[in-house]
């Protein structure tokens, strides 16, 4: 397969607002050891990407430093140590950095096939959020059939997808959001109770809606809800924390309630963990989420799709906050 010797790529100049990504040019990279080379179709746009914009979530050491955490398209080069996956297959990927680009390198065991009848845009906008939600809802705080679950930023990709799935595998959920029409779209998705946190106390809610509480809540907001996070879980219930929207300083906090009842609270970022992590993480979704996404049970909810060229203005729409899913790139 002939290629080019470039590719474009957003470049980052300097870290700051959206208005700092432009264009650029730089030489294609080649597969390594356990890497395959794919050329881009489609790009997601999250929430640690702009982060990495403005300065607060650098890369690991050995990732590349362009932005883009998932992506999908065609394999056009596989490198030394690569079996399962050959040159024109089809693929969509959870990438260490280096999505917002025309061609990107990913490790061998945090790629998988586009789910039946899927396109590039909706395979591209599954692994972030579903990496992240079956490592922090399901292996790290274990929801099983038949326990209830709050999830926090119930309109985000990461919102969209948690009550898609803690649903599909049999949960009660309950989840927040910012206004009549995102509570609404949550109980579509499968919700039982969509909470407006603007004029609402989660907390109150819960507590109304369970008599106990819950079992497990996803969060992503840290500090603003932590008092009343610990409040709403039932005894040996656990809080699993996945970003700090709200501040991941918590002050003045009584911590009697988790001794009282039992409680776990655990957390963790994706993009540290080890290639062995992601590779277990990516043979669960295969075996037990994909079969969800080709029966239909389970689907990725795009919001908006944007040319690779208007990355500032898919940034800005991700920002704003008014969006109910994922945000998209094609190239």
């Amino acid at each position: 397969m002939s290629l080019p010797q470039e590719m474009r790529f957003v470049d980052l100049k300097s870290f700051g607002g959206p208005d700092v990504m432009m264009i650029g040019k730089r030489p294609l990279p080649a597969a390594g050891e356990g890497e395959v080379l794919v050329r881009a179709e489609a790009i997601g746009v999250n929430r640690p990407d702009i982060a990495q914009r403005q300065g607060s979530y650098p890369p690991p050491k050995d990732a590349s430093p362009i932005l883009g955490l998932e992506l999908s398209g065609e394999i056009v080069g596989v490198g030394p140590g690569v079996s399962g996956y050959a040159v024109g297959d089809k693929v969509c990927g959870l990438a260490n950095g280096g999505a917002y680009a025309e061609y990107c390198l990913l490790p061998s065991g945090q790629i998988l096939p586009f789910p039946k009848g899927y396109d590039a845009v909706k395979a591209a906008a599954l692994p972030e959020t579903f990496f992240t939600v079956w490592a922090n809802l399901f292996q790290m705080a274990g929801l099983t059939e038949g326990e209830s679950v709050l999830i926090h930023g119930g309109t985000s990709g990461i919102g969209t997808t948690a009550i898609q799935l803690a649903r599909a595998f049999g949960a009660e959920v309950y989840a927040t959001a910012g206004s009549a029409e995102k509570c609404e779209a949550c109980e579509k998705l499968g919700a039982k109770r969509g909470i407006n946190y603007r004029s609402e106390d989660f907390a109150a809610v819960i507590k109304a809606e369970t008599g106990q509480g819950v079992d497990i809540i996803l969060d992503m907001i840290g500090a603003a809800y932590f008092e009343r996070n610990i409040a709403s879980l039932a005894k040996d219930g656990c809080l699993s924390i996945i970003a700090f929207l709200g501040g991941a300083v918590a002050e003045k906090v009584n911590l009697s309630p988790i001794m009282v009842k039992r409680l776990t609270v655990t957390g963790s970022t994706m993009r540290p963990r080890t290639a062995e992590e992601k590779r277990a993480i990516r043979d669960d979704l295969l075996s037990e989420v994909w079969p969800l996404l080709e029966a239909g049970t389970v689907a990725p909810v795009i919001h908006k799709v944007f040319a690779f060229e208007d990355v500032v203005e898919a940034h800005r729409l991700l920002e704003e906050g008014s969006h109910v899913g994922k945000v998209m790139l094609t190239v």
